[in-house]
C-alpha cells in the first residue's frame, strides 16, 4: 500500500483558480477525493460555491472566493485568506483562461490583450504571491494549464486563436524557467496540456468538429471528466517529487497525428 500513499494529498491545501467549471472543477474534485482541503475561485464566485459545497461533502474543508487573476488585490486575497484558514499552501493550479476566436487580421488587440492578461498575466501574478508562501515553507507544487494549442502551429480550420495558442505556448515556457528558479526552494513546477474536453471554452470548437476531431484522436474520443484528475493529482502530490519544469498531454494523442 505503500506507493499508494505517495498519491495522497490528505491534509494538503491546494489553491484551484478558474474553479468553477470546467477542467477546474474537474481538477478541485481529484484533489478532494484524494484528501486535500481546496479553495476555489474565479470570477464567477457562485459557482465556485456550488463546487465548494460538493468538494465538502467529500469529507475535506473548501471554501469560496472572487477573484480576477488579473487584479492584483483579488489575488493577495485569495493567499492571505488560504493562509489565514489553513496556514499554508500546498498545491497552486493556474487554471484560469481566456479565449477569443477570430482570423488575425481582424482580431481586435483589445482581445489580444485580454487572453494574454487573463492566461499569462493572471499565472505569473498567482505564482508570485502564492511562490512568496512556498519558498518561507520550502516546499510546493504549482501546477499550470496549458493546452495542445501551445505545443505549435494548429490549422485555423480548427482553431482560429492566436491569441489563446499563443498564451499557452508561453505557459509552457513559463513553467520551464520558473521551475529552474524555484527548485532551490524544493517547489516543483509542472504544466499539463490538455486535449479537447467539453467545456464552456470549448464548446464551440468541438460543436463545428467534433467527428473530426475524433478522427484525428488516436484514442477516438474526447476528454471526459474523470481524464485530468489523475494527472492533476500525480503533479500534485508526492509521487512526482523529481518531476519539475515538465509539461504532460493529456489529449488522446492527437499530438502525434
Amino acid at each position: 500500500m505503500y506507493v499508494l500513499d505517495l498519491f495522497s494529498l490528505k491534509g494538503k491545501t491546494a489553491i484551484v483558480t478558474g474553479g468553477g467549471r470546467g477542467l477546474g472543477e474537474q481538477i478541485a474534485e481529484g484533489f478532494a477525493e484524494a484528501g486535500a482541503n481546496v479553495v476555489v475561485c474565479s470570477r464567477r464566485v457562485e459557482a465556485c460555491q456550488e463546487v465548494s459545497a460538493r468538494l465538502i461533502e467529500k469529507g475535506v474543508k473548501s471554501f469560496a472566493l472572487q477573484c480576477d487573476v488579473t487584479r492584483p488585490e483579488d489575488v493577495h486575497h485569495v493567499v492571505n485568506e488560504t493562509v489565514k484558514a489553513f496556514g499554508t499552501i500546498d498545491i497552486l493550479v493556474n487554471n484560469s483562461g481566456a479565449t477569443w476566436g477570430a482570423p488575425v487580421v481582424d482580431m481586435p488587440f483589445e482581445a489580444w490583450q485580454k487572453v494574454m492578461s487573463v492566461n499569462v498575466n493572471g499565472t505569473f501574478l498567482m505564482s508570485q504571491a502564492v511562490g512568496k508562501v512556498m519558498i518561507k515553507q520550502k516546499s510546493g507544487k504549482i501546477i499550470n494549464i496549458s493546452s495542445v494549442a501551445g505545443l505549435g502551429g494548429i490549422d485555423p480550420r480548427l482553431m482560429d486563436t492566436i491569441g489563446y495558442n499563443t498564451s499557452k505556448g508561453a505557459i509552457i515556457t513559463f513553467t520551464k524557467d520558473l521551475a529552474a528558479k524555484w527548485g532551490q526552494y524544493n517547489i516543483n513546477v509542472n504544466s499539463i496540456a490538455p486535449g479537447f474536453f467539453p467545456t464552456k471554452m470549448s464548446k464551440v470548437t468541438i460543436e463545428q468538429g467534433s467527428d473530426f476531431l475524433k478522427e484525428m484522436t488516436p484514442l477516438r474520443r474526447l476528454g471526459t471528466d474523470q481524464d485530468l484528475k489523475g494527472v492533476a493529482v500525480f503533479l500534485a502530490s508526492n509521487a512526482s517529487n523529481f518531476i519539475t519544469g515538465d509539461t504532460i498531454i493529456v489529449d488522446g494523442g492527437i499530438h502525434v497525428s
